[in-house]
């Protein structure tokens, strides 16, 4: 489905879905209404007009000619504008995203999942809305739209706490939160800060609808570090403790090759060659679709971006139903499920 996800959530039959797994766009970090000719086509001369020129100020519009099969040479994606991510406040945003996702725990059966990734930021930092940079494709001063950070009543250089913010938020709209997962990345982005750690982790929220819901545990186990022959793992068989003897031949313990599913999960950041934004990694939606949807069930992402969600769910044996409302990204999820999964459809149900 292309368009505005709240009205295309609204589509959508109640009950009808088995899990939802999706990261929503990051607050301030990219103004989606900005085609991204100026930096996806950076490689390809023929964008080359395209490109800001240093110290000029130039903006897209200013040499845009219809070059670009995308925006047509404007600069800006028509039907962006309801795009999610500029508001001017933490508490704006947090509220949309909550009536996001107020629609998907309408959609969502009653055994039905949410699985959440969020991402953060600093009040006050030079990139986002409260910096001097406001999206990647926004390319004069004069376009930007500044974050009043007194709204916010945080001080420079706090650390916002976007996600338990919205945590809270879907907590008190009637979701069970489950369990906080940390993505740990051992690939994470370097920082230059020298007053903090640098950044190497995110958030991933397991929500659940109700008290009672399908969560495949076998599925998603890991592989055990060592066999775990502790004290607790035991028969109740008594240890003959006599001093200089072994365990008497009847004793038995409980040998293990795998082990639950643990709240921090550690692998790489997963790059897609032909997209110009962060995308799932594969192995994210991988454990949330196993974890959370039976076979032959239905995934829902309602921010799809590249279709990774999708694409992992076709391949794992679910249908899917993709929501995107940035154009660039919907061509992207077209290209990329007809090359890698080709029964994939990128509006729908597949």
């Amino acid at each position: 489905m292309g368009g505005d996800v709240l009205l295309e959530l609204q589509q959508l039959p109640d009950d009808s879905v088995n899990c939802c797994v999706t990261s929503p766009p990051y607050w301030g970090l990219r103004d989606y209404s900005r085609c991204s000719c100026a930096t996806s086509y950076k490689r390809d001369k023929s964008f080359e007009h395209l490109m800001p020129k240093k110290g000029t100020g130039t903006n897209l519009n200013q040499e845009a000619n219809s070059s670009c099969p995308i925006c047509h040479g404007t600069g800006f994606i028509e039907g962006n504008e309801q795009q999610i991510g500029m508001e001017q406040t933490p508490a704006e945003y947090v509220h949309k995203l909550t009536e996001v996702f107020h629609e998907v725990k309408r959609i969502l059966r009653p055994d039905g999942t949410l699985w959440l990734n969020v991402g953060d930021c600093y009040s006050g930092s030079q990139k986002g809305i409260g910096g001097a940079t406001h999206g990647k494709a926004v390319i004069t001063d004069n376009e930007i739209t500044k974050t009043d950070w007194s709204l916010t009543q945080l001080a420079p250089k706090n650390l916002v706490g976007l996600p338990w913010r919205l945590a809270f938020a879907l907590q008190e709209d009637g979701w069970v939160l489950r369990c906080d997962v940390i993505w740990a990345k051992p690939n994470a982005m370097p920082e230059s800060v020298t007053d903090r750690p640098t950044k190497a982790h995110e958030y991933i929220f397991l929500f659940s609808k109700s008290q009672t819901y399908y969560y495949d545990s076998e599925s998603v186990k890991e592989k055990a570090v060592y066999q775990d022959d502790r004290i607790r793992d035991r028969e109740h068989t008594k240890l003959n403790n006599t001093p200089g003897r072994r365990r008497s031949a009847g004793l038995k313990t409980n040998h293990y090759d795998s082990r639950n599913l643990r709240s921090v999960w550690t692998f790489n950041t997963q790059p897609y060659p032909d997209a110009h934004f962060a995308v799932f990694p594969e192995e994210l939606p991988t454990r949330c679709i196993k974890a959370g949807c039976p076979v032959g069930g239905i995934v829902l992402d309602p921010f799809a971006g590249s279709g990774t969600t999708g694409a992992v769910a076709r391949a794992l044996g679910r249908s899917s139903i993709m929501i995107e409302l940035n154009p660039e990204y919907v061509k992207l999820i077209e290209e990329r499920t007809e090359s890698k999964v080709p029964a994939l459809t990128a509006f729908g149900v597949s």
